[in-house]
């Protein structure tokens, strides 16, 4: 059965023999139709639920996921490797400089810090690279497959459906975060001690208080991608082809990304959604830095509003043909 037949399912009513929208059954007699708002959040719910359902079942979500997972195994052992059996061996073990994050000379001494040189490895390529590819398949992809004519016939109606895959790609977002930080912290675990933590600011903090930082690093991570979701998924109501919605998206990614390396246009890199993504780093200070976090979720938060309200003018408008 394909994807156009079983549309009904995923929002809960039976999907149409047509293209035009059907009118509900009455009510039995005797019964009460429930009120216009319960019903509108009733789709809701069941609209986003089935969304979610549909992009985590799906095996490129999977592997995305898989990809991401690998990273932290890979520098773990690779940190392991080099090191040999001392915690304070080869290069990795010093407490100064050093090639890669600035974390990883700290990963042979606790194994909490490979969670945060997992996020700053991901951060700046494979995260955005996933997310991309979520968003800019969200409403292409639908296009493409011929089912979001079939979607659209469904009373959420089409800012109810734009608002569901945002919040899809925004909760793809959170686990794909959260799986390199579990990925990261299981394998430090392993591989490497734990115990008390030395900050940046030179402060020592407990197990504790230093998991609490790890989460909270993953969340603002996280919190880092929501203007690249919101990119990919105006790129995706542009084109029906999924497959070029996602080229574009990862394009503009590594783009951006090359054009934040340049001195030349260091009065325009601050405004580059990728800028900041590393102030997550200064969670790690005592006290803590907010400066450069806050500038990050407020140029995340404008990138957010201005490309998703883009993607709602473009898909409101839009004529669907398939």
């Amino acid at each position: 059965m394909s994807r156009a037949d079983t549309v009904g399912d995923r929002n809960g009513v039976p999907g149409p023999a047509n293209s035009h929208e059907q009118a509900p059954a009455p009510a039995p007699t005797g019964t009460r139709a429930a009120p216009p708002s319960k019903r509108n959040w009733t789709w809701t719910f069941g609209l986003l639920r089935s969304e979610l359902l549909t992009t985590f079942r799906r095996w490129r979500t999977l592997a995305l996921l898989g990809v991401l997972a690998a990273v932290p195994v890979l520098v773990g052992i690779a940190v392991k490797i080099e090191t040999g059996d001392g915690p304070s061996g080869g290069r990795g073990g010093g407490g100064g400089g050093g090639d890669g994050p600035a974390f990883i000379s700290q990963v042979t001494n606790n194994g909490l810090f490979l969670v945060f040189t997992a996020l700053a490895v991901t951060l700046p390529f494979f995260l955005p690279m996933a997310i991309g590819v979520i968003a800019g398949d969200s409403i292409a992809g639908e296009a493409n497959a011929g089912t979001l004519r079939y979607l659209l016939v469904a009373p959420a109606g089409r800012t109810r459906l734009l608002l569901a895959k945002y919040a899809t790609v925004m909760t793809f977002c959170l686990v794909a975060t959260l799986v390199v930080a579990l990925s990261a912290l299981t394998v430090g675990a392993l591989l490497f001690p734990l115990g008390d933590l030395t900050t940046i600011s030179g402060t020592r903090i407990g197990f504790g208080e230093g998991l609490v930082r790890a989460l909270l690093m993953a969340l603002v991570v996280a919190a880092s991608l929501i203007g690249v979701a919101a990119l990919g998924l105006f790129v995706s109501t542009l084109t029906s082809s999924g497959i070029a919605a996602m080229a574009t998206t990862v394009g503009l990614l590594i783009t951006v990304q090359i054009l934040d390396q340049i001195p030349q246009l260091h009065a325009l890199q601050p405004y580059f959604f990728s800028h900041h993504w590393l102030s997550f780093a200064d969670l790690m200070r005592e006290p803590v830095y907010w400066d450069d976090l806050e500038k990050n979720l407020g140029l995340q938060t404008l990138y957010a509003a201005v490309f998703g309200s883009a993607a709602w003018a473009r898909f409101t408008t839009k004529d669907v043909t398939a």
